[in-house]
């Protein structure tokens, strides 16, 4: 593994735990040149999965850019960290035990919408707010009634 820091491409595993629930292992490393001790986190891939995006883009999964995205929406929302990790593993997950090797990316956002609608219900109309576009507050009006309307609805009210 290349050390981040002066780029030699040798270190030392000093320690290794599982992590994210047991899909993850985090391993503490120690540079062989400088001594700098970085973290890194292994995963298991099932499959190399493409992403078709607006305008038949393609471009190779990346957790990272989920992992950002769902990130932002959580920002100062007071969610743990190990619960966003659950979300992002699992849409992961799903999206490389569907048997697909092409996804389109509307999946991934509609993925992300019902895990945050679940987790947090601001950080659900913060993502809304970015893949489905909202250019004006009625956007968002809308968007929040249709979510208490839904709540009401679910919890047998009319």
């Amino acid at each position: 593994m290349r050390c981040p820091f002066c780029a030699h491409d040798d270190s030392q595993v000093k320690d290794s735990r599982p992590a994210e629930d047991g899909s993850a292992i985090r391993r503490r490393r120690q540079c062989t040149s400088c001594g700098a001790r970085f973290t890194t986190f292994e995963r298991v891939q099932l499959r190399e999965v493409t992403i078709v995006k607006s305008g038949e883009r393609r471009e190779t999964f990346d957790r990272s850019k989920l992992e950002h995205s769902v990130a932002l929406a959580c920002r100062k929302r007071g969610i743990e960290q190990e619960r966003i990790d659950q979300l992002v593993s699992g849409i992961q997950r799903q999206v490389e035990t569907a048997g697909e090797s092409e996804v389109p990316s509307t999946r991934i956002g509609e993925l992300v919408m019902e895990g945050l609608r679940q987790i947090d219900s601001v950080a659900y109309i913060r993502f809304a707010s970015v893949y489905r576009d909202f250019s004006e507050a009625r956007d968002f009006e809308e968007f929040a009634s249709s979510i208490h309307d839904a709540g009401a609805q679910d919890a047998g009210g009319d």
